[in-house]
């Protein structure tokens, strides 16, 4: 007998309070074990739709209902009493007639006319209006079922608005909803799955009902009800997991559309079937590497051999590490170091113009990061994304500064990032002695040259080696590079998520204006936005140009305050600014609110009972019920201290590219109310925020 378990009983149990789940669970290993066992009880639910539908007793109130077939148990919903048989009782499990796949579908009664078409109260009787477009009503009933719209639910959905869409696509199964949200953006969804013998091994059903073999299997589930990712994957999210590559791939997508899920599950796919590799799971920090590390031991918590096979560590602590390893401790040169090297170095050369921010950046994104060790090497480079010409005398005088920079670091006996991921990268060339069979890179994005060229060497030549999850409109650290020319080309390999799981519509719609609709690389591969859709709706962003601070003090106090009232904790609001000189704001926000702050770093995060507050840099990886912008002055972003030291034009650019994409990851961190705020005048960016509001 198969033993199923449904998003739905996940979702119901973690809303139950600790000792109510704890009971749950245990009537659930229970009935696993031996669904005949004399010690359980059974009724039949007289009154479901669903003659398949039974509930089983945990203690005095609370009530398991499953589908019971004699082929098969699924947990499918829990709650006290009362709810639980009027839950069940309002809905039924099926076959879908065309797709053929398993939903569970809520039985329309004519009750619901009521529930879902509330008429809006109005002050005074108003002049009758045009009738609202219907979305789909050139739509005929084969076509609707055709992408999963349950019989009984296609003539609320012909009648359907912009105002109703969203009420009504909260009764149907998720395939439904999506196909729906992206016909009324004007997209073509995917053309339906072709069904299945079985109505539970369709990719649909599949995402929300799972076979547990076991009760290790079923404990994960169990153990995590929050996590429903850990258990239940879309079906493109699934195929980008289980997939074979003959190179480099690399999943994209737009905040909130489940890349770092992906990399998470690709890595723990790796190890599974690959039993004698150990898979490196690494991002750009050490505060996301930690999230990764918690989210790891919550899917493969139950399975410590794959466990120990999979490594996660920020991407810094893997080359720190493996140069220890084999080089001995190297000793980081701080920038401050540099910067007084390149001085030096400046101040000995004669017949050069070059500031010493300039200087600075053509180290930085040309000597260092793609490791010139010679003037031969200097002279022949592209020097890619530097707009700033350079003649060969000017060259000439150039290397000649920045060898002096080189033989200053190696007499001072200090290294930098990018020596030690150049040497390591020489190491694996020459000696061929790779320490990870294969490598999952989230946030890549924000790769740096000589990181990439060390994953390149690393799985070269080797089938699924490299998997990479990121979006290029997260780019907030690193110049953009091609990385085709350093081996990595995922032209044929690269998959856009367009499904958003974590941001209402009304903010991510809000947050787009901010970026192209399209970002380019310098491959050439593409990312969209275009076609992307939210699963949810909620109240549009605020946006408020305030007087002074304190003016935006009391509105962000008082912001905060609410959200709290209304049911959110502490831990769920984050407030985040451009840099550290405005954190001070945000403190005397959350103060005004009466609430406690932490501030989170790299070695700090969200904790319980206080509200959130950090630089924008750190919002990346986190999610918030409610998210404040704060302090987005007209001189705060684009930070204006950047702005005025740009001596490259390409420079320019690219100060406005990051500085956009830090507004959009912090704006993108909330998940159901957005508030932005600034001191008039306040930021362009801002501008393009409200655009078509």
């Amino acid at each position: 007998m198969e033993f199923r378990i449904a998003d739905t009983f996940t979702d119901s149990l973690a809303r139950l309070t600790g000792q109510e789940q704890k009971a749950v669970k245990t009537t659930a290993f229970d009935l696993q074990m031996d669904p005949t066992s004399n010690g359980l009880s059974f009724h039949k639910l007289d009154r479901a739709k669903d003659s398949n539908f039974w509930s089983v007793r945990v203690n005095a109130d609370i009530r398991i209902i499953i589908h019971r077939t004699a082929a098969s148990i699924l947990l499918v919903y829990v709650d006290h009493h009362d709810d639980a048989y009027k839950w069940a009782e309002r809905r039924k499990i099926e076959r879908h007639p065309t797709t053929g796949a398993m939903q569970l579908v809520e039985v329309r009664e004519r009750v619901e006319e009521v529930e879902i078409f509330k008429p809006k109260e109005v002050a005074a009787p108003t002049p009758a209006a045009e009738p609202a477009a219907k979305l789909f009503d050139n739509l005929r009933k084969f076509e609707l079922m055709a992408f999963g719209v349950p019989e009984e639910w296609v003539n609320d959905v012909r009648a359907a608005t912009e105002d109703t869409l969203f009420d009504i696509i909260l009764h149907l199964p998720q395939e439904a909803q999506e196909a729906l949200l992206k016909l009324a953006v004007g997209e073509k969804p995917a053309p339906p799955t072709p069904a299945p013998a079985d109505p539970f091994a369709h990719p649909d059903a599949q995402r929300r009902f799972r076979v547990l073999t076991n009760a290790e299997e079923l404990k994960q589930a169990l153990d995590y009800p929050w996590d429903k990712w850990a258990v239940f994957l879309h079906p493109a999210q699934a195929d980008l997991v289980e997939r074979s590559f003959t190179g480099p791939a690399r999943v994209s997508g737009s905040a909130g559309t489940g890349k770092t899920i992906v990399a998470l599950h690709r890595a723990v796919h790796l190890a599974r079937i690959n039993p004698e590799a150990t898979v490196l799971l690494t991002t750009f920090s050490k505060a996301l590497a930690n999230s990764l590390r918690v989210k790891l031991a919550s899917l493969v918590g139950g399975e410590p051999a794959i466990a120990a096979r999979i490594v996660v560590k920020a991407i810094s602590a893997v080359g720190y590490d493996l140069y220890s390893e084999r080089f001995g401790q190297p000793q980081i040169a701080a920038p401050a170091v540099i910067r007084s090297l390149i001085t030096k170095a400046a101040s000995e050369v004669e017949g050069h113009r070059f500031s010493a921010h300039f200087l600075v950046g053509e180290w930085e994104e040309v000597v260092d990061a793609w490791q010139l060790r010679s003037w031969d090497d200097y002279r022949d480079v592209s020097r890619l994304g530097r707009k700033t010409r350079i003649g060969g005398k000017q060259r000439e005088a150039l290397w000649a500064i920045f060898e002096r920079v080189r033989a200053g670091l190696v007499e001072r006996r200090v290294v930098t990032w990018y020596d030690v991921f150049g040497r390591l990268t020489e190491s694996m060339t020459v000696k061929g002695d790779r320490p990870y069979a294969f490598a999952v890179i989230d946030e890549a994005q924000d790769l740096g040259v000589a990181e990439a060229r060390f994953f390149a060497a690393m799985a070269a030549g080797q089938n699924d080696g490299l998997f990479f999850a990121g979006d290029l409109g997260q780019r907030i650290f690193q110049q953009p590079f091609s990385w085709k020319a350093l081996g990595l080309d995922v032209r044929g390999r690269s998959h856009t998520l367009r499904i958003n799981y974590r941001t209402s519509h009304q903010i991510r719609l809000h947050a787009d204006r901010l970026l192209p609709s399209t970002v380019s690389d310098v491959d050439g591969n593409t990312e969209g936005r275009r076609g992307t859709v939210s699963m949810f709706d909620g109240p549009p962003p605020m946006v408020v140009a305030c007087t002074d601070a304190d003016h935006e003090c009391r509105i962000v106090g008082k912001w905060i305050k609410d959200r709290l009232q209304e049911g959110c904790a502490p831990s769920e609001v984050g407030v985040f600014v451009r840099s550290d000189a405005e954190l001070k704001r945000a403190r005397a926000a959350v103060k005004a609110a009466g609430a406690r702050a932490i501030e989170l770093n790299d070695k700090v995060e969200v904790e319980d009972g206080a509200v959130a507050i950090s630089t924008m840099h750190f919002a990346k990886g986190l999610e918030f019920r409610s998210v404040v912008v704060m302090a987005c002055d007209d001189d705060v972003i684009p930070q204006s201290d950047r702005i005025e030291s740009v001596a490259d034009d390409a420079d320019l650019e690219e100060v406005y590219n990051t500085e956009r994409h830090l507004l959009y990851v912090a704006c993108t961190r909330a998940r159901d109310h957005l508030l932005v705020t600034g001191i008039t005048p306040v930021s362009e960016f801002v501008d393009d925020f409200l655009k078509g509001t």
